[in-house]
């Protein structure tokens, strides 16, 4: 304005210039965020979402797939993949197929009666299903259209054992009877009777989880017909590993825009670079002693979860042949874009820059992770001074994986009775499963309690539970 009055310009001409340099700097702003400001504002999205005609990570005129089945297998990094398809149905306004618990009825197989609302095949739409179960294709297509996008996820079964250890050590016979994973890799057949409840997270749990054949003895022909049903069944598998790459190929499977794929890593242990993917993976470094493995033990462990390994090795051949169809060039650029993104949510949202930290540092009692196993689980705290839609958007990101679920299930549920909240901070009561036990006045009955509320009873198969009996 100094340099406009330094020239004896008329009114109009002043305002007309005035205008340029606002229009200008308006266009440059918009250049500097993505032109989110001048768009309208998607509720409660922190980022706009491009439209059809904007560059960078739209992908021009497909539509975004809204029916997805995501199946989620334990200690993979599920939690964070479940936790960005509660953010785009929430954000959608999408119906979720929620478990009456906090998983379907797991593990015992799933049936479409799990489902919370379910009144029959097809009776009322689903949009999105990801809460743990064991894969029943039959049951679940009573519960979701036809045109379901099925996806999960694999990990390397060495780093699977050492989560799946650390987390259910105290929950599976085999694992709380051995003194370290060491000690379990050395002699498995020492401590592991298939007969036992819950000793399925000590052998080949991925496998387990897909709702294969795991009574039979290992053979390659075994192998074969697994990994043939999973192919059928799954449209896309995800490696672990390559956490940053997966959801690259995950949001051009699905015509997501990048933005819905940024993510922070949720229910880690411990905060560890991958070295690869640029993503926190759940392993820990250096590993605590019950943890510690040779390179031999490794070894051992790879053979004792023989069909995890070739299921893993099978899928981490498709996954880099899906790769080298997208092109590396290109993945390497989507991938550095969306680790910028990540970033820069990173410094908008969480505080310590971002490093998790334990449970009972975060001050907000009702976003601390529930703690389970040999170490704890980490959370993270926001950033001060956030305003009311940035700190809504960024509370989604971190919000633990039973939180969100409570909260969901409160919307699409209002006047459904709720699970009880602890006294302080109104935390969920969830609880390991299979732990809490109570015994009749006799003294001779043992019954277990599992997450989703089913009754359980010692000496059992999981073919003979009574999967009806519930818990009010």
């Amino acid at each position: 304005m100094r340099w406009l009055g330094c020239y004896r310009l008329g009114t109009v001409w002043k305002a007309l210039l005035v205008f340029v340099v606002i229009a200008f700097a308006g266009q440059l702003l918009g250049v500097i965020f993505n032109k989110s400001w001048m768009q309208p504002e998607r509720p409660h999205s922190l980022y706009a979402l491009p439209s059809e005609n904007s560059h960078g990570d739209s992908l021009g005129s497909c539509q975004p797939h809204t029916h997805i089945m995501f199946l989620k297998t334990h200690k993979t990094a599920s939690s964070t993949v479940l936790n960005l398809l509660y953010r785009f149905g929430e954000e959608r306004g999408l119906k979720f197929a929620l478990p009456v618990g906090y998983q379907f009825g797991y593990p015992l197989p799933f049936i479409a009666h799990r489902v919370k609302g379910y009144r029959g095949p097809h009776v009322a739409e689903f949009d999105i299903m990801g809460n743990h179960m064991r894969f029943n294709k039959p049951e679940v297509e009573k519960v979701m259209p036809a045109d379901t996008f099925y996806f999960s996820i694999l990990r390397d079964p060495v780093a699977l054992a050492e989560s799946s250890y650390a987390y259910y050590k105290n929950v599976a016979p085999a694992f709380r009877r051995a003194k370290g994973l060491g000690d379990f890799a050395d002699n498995p057949y020492k401590y592991y009777d298939p007969r036992l409840r819950n000793n399925h997270y000590a052998r080949n749990l991925m496998w387990f989880d897909f709702g294969l054949d795991y009574t039979s003895n290992f053979s390659l022909g075994l192998v074969k017909r697994g990994v043939a049903a999973v192919r059928r069944n799954f449209k896309l598998i995800l490696i672990s590993e390559y956490f940053d790459q997966s959801m690259v190929l995950l949001r051009h499977a699905l015509c997501w825009p990048l933005d819905a794929v940024v993510s922070f890593s949720l229910n880690a242990r411990q905060q560890m670079p991958s070295g690869r993917s640029g993503w926190v993976v759940k392993a820990a470094a250096p590993a605590p002693a019950p943890l510690a493995l040779t390179d031999k033990q490794r070894s051992k462990l790879r053979e004792w979860n023989a069909l995890d390994w070739h299921l893993y090795q099978a899928f981490n051949l498709t996954f880099w042949q899906d790769v080298e169809r997208f092109g590396h060039s290109r993945m390497e650029s989507e991938v550095a874009l969306l680790r910028t993104k990540r970033e820069v949510l990173t410094r908008i949202c969480l505080r310590d820059g971002g490093r998790p930290i334990e449970a009972s540092r975060i001050r907000d009692k009702t976003i601390r992770p529930f703690q389970s196993g040999l170490v704890k689980i980490l959370g993270y705290e926001l950033q001060s001074g956030l305003d009311n839609a940035t700190w809504e958007a960024c509370l989604r990101m971190i919000r633990p994986e039973i939180q969100y679920k409570d909260l969901l299930d409160l919307r699409q549920f209002p006047q459904a009775q709720q699970p009880p909240a602890a006294a302080a901070g109104g935390l969920p009561l969830k609880r390991e499963p299979s732990i809490l036990r109570t015994e009749d006045r006799g003294g001779k009955r043992l019954v277990e309690k599992d997450w989703d509320g089913t009754i359980l009873f010692r000496n059992q198969s999981l073919e003979q539970v009574d999967s009806k009996v519930r818990l009010r």
